[in-house]
């Protein structure tokens, strides 16, 4: 539903953008932004013209937009400059419409939220149907100890981890009753507040959840170690840079979703950009500090026995989204394959998330990316292919350098990504190379030692 309103509104503001004389509905509107006579004009583009025609002395005729309640107004504002008395405006509206804000479905609303908890959490973990723990990721130090008991005992619920004071029912309970509860953690002074994502349709969960845990408070500053000593990067700052940028993400978040409330189209998009630049520049904190860690001299990784169809089926779970938002068909390995390994499951996991997401960014709309299995020798492969642009023979000698971003541009990728995963493979005892062609899409190969105790058949 939308109306015209044919009326003209007239308003007058003096010298500092203040309110002298309003009427009609946009004296209405005026107050709903929170303004009043006597006070700014509270219309954000309206005044942002009003400012722009007063202090270059500039007539202007434009076409505005704001927000009030359910309500998105448009309306043409003509504006001319007062000399003398004050320096304000005279501004003459006409050509007002109202037409209903547009309602965004319930799923819209639990994917932003979603993506909200995830840049305010300080640790993940995946979860399997029943609320058991698969794999937990965090930097925050006090829950070092959490992460460590986690490892230890991988595939009890999660609950078993924390405690949910005045809580007495047993546990796990319907994830829908512990989303949102807050729990302390053995090791942290910090209150902490649970968050259950949902995966699988048409059932939520039927495909497991992704546990977020976030605290009211950031953990102070780790103070200077003595003796000199410059602070690492990836050990000290990281945790530290990370926790405020996720809550500037978070916040522009909340306010490009109009969550906090209605908000203007330009505006939103204005935050919208805001949570962009936020989470390339969490990106690049987080291949610098990876950076660090792979280039010491004792990196190594913890070999265990694992099933790379199993951790290429979650990548591939986990990057899903961002796939169908570029309208790419991603394909894990069927159901029911396997090929044992013996390799760390979070440093293979974390190489196929850059290897597939490579793949989703560099790959065109309705394409498709593939991920395969095979076994040559003593060694388990997992490919990556997409059908991209390519890289010739001398894109392919540099892919793996440092800084190196396949001749793209601007894309907020710090071309550290396969530098890393190589340094990872070869750590793993196995390595990460690339077949390609100009036209012809890549092939991205990580091998790992075949786990010779798994019981898959050489192919």
């Amino acid at each position: 539903m939308s109306a015209s309103v044919q009326s003209f509104f007239r308003a007058r503001t003096d010298g500092e953008d203040r309110v002298i004389e309003v009427e009609g509905e946009l004296a209405a509107l005026n107050e709903a932004c929170g303004g009043g006579v006597g006070k700014t004009l509270a219309i954000p583009e309206l005044l942002a013209l009003v400012t722009k025609s007063r202090e270059y002395g500039l007539r202007l005729a434009r076409q505005f937009r704001a927000v009030a309640g359910d309500d998105r107004i448009t309306a043409w504002a003509e504006i001319a400059p007062l000399r003398g008395e004050g320096e304000g405006a005279d501004i003459s509206i006409s050509s007002w419409k109202v037409e209903d804000a547009p309602v965004q479905s319930e799923e819209d609303v639990h994917q932003r939220r979603a993506e909200i908890d995830r840049h305010l959490a300080e640790c993940s973990a995946h979860l399997d149907p029943q609320q058991r723990i698969l794999s937990i990721e965090t930097d925050a130090e006090d829950l070092t100890d959490l992460a460590d008991a986690v490892r230890a005992d991988i595939g009890k619920p999660w609950t078993d981890f924390v405690d949910l004071p005045g809580n007495a029912h047993e546990q796990p309970m319907h994830w829908r009753l512990l989303d949102g509860s807050e729990c302390t953690i053995a090791g942290s002074r910090r209150r902490w507040t649970a968050h259950l994502e949902p995966l699988g349709k048409p059932e939520p969960g039927s495909a497991g959840f992704v546990l977020y845990l976030s605290a009211a408070q950031p953990l102070a500053a780790i103070e200077s170690a003595g003796g000199g000593r410059t602070p690492s990067l990836g050990r000290e700052l990281t945790p530290v840079l990370r926790q405020p940028i996720n809550r500037i993400i978070a916040n522009a978040e909340t306010i490009r979703t109009k969550l906090a409330g209605p908000l203007a189209d330009e505006y939103a998009d204005y935050a919208g950009d805001i949570a962009s630049a936020g989470q390339h520049l969490l990106a690049l904190i987080d291949d610098l500090s990876d950076l660090e860690v792979v280039e010491a001299e004792d990196f190594t990784t913890a070999p265990d026995r694992i099933d790379l169809a199993d951790v290429a089926r979650r990548a591939c779970g986990i990057l899903g989204v961002r796939a169908t938002e570029k309208q790419i068909k991603l394909e894990p390995p069927v159901d029911g394959e396997s090929q044992p390994a013996t390799a760390e499951f979070r440093r293979v996991l974390q190489v196929l998330l850059n290897l597939i997401g490579n793949a989703i960014r560099y790959s065109p709309e309705e394409s498709r990316v593939w991920v395969r299995l095979d076994r040559i020798g003593s060694r388990a492969l997992v490919t990556v292919a997409d059908q991209g642009h390519g890289l010739d023979d001398e894109q392919q000698k540099k892919v793996f350098e440092k800084f190196e971003r396949l001749g793209k541009h601007g894309d907020g990728g710090s071309g550290l990504g396969l530098y890393i995963s190589r340094r990872i493979a070869r750590a793993m005892g196995g390595d990460l190379t690339v077949e390609s062609a100009p036209g012809q899409g890549a092939r991205f190969t990580l091998s790992v030692p075949v786990d010779e105790n798994g019981g898959t058949e050489e192919r």
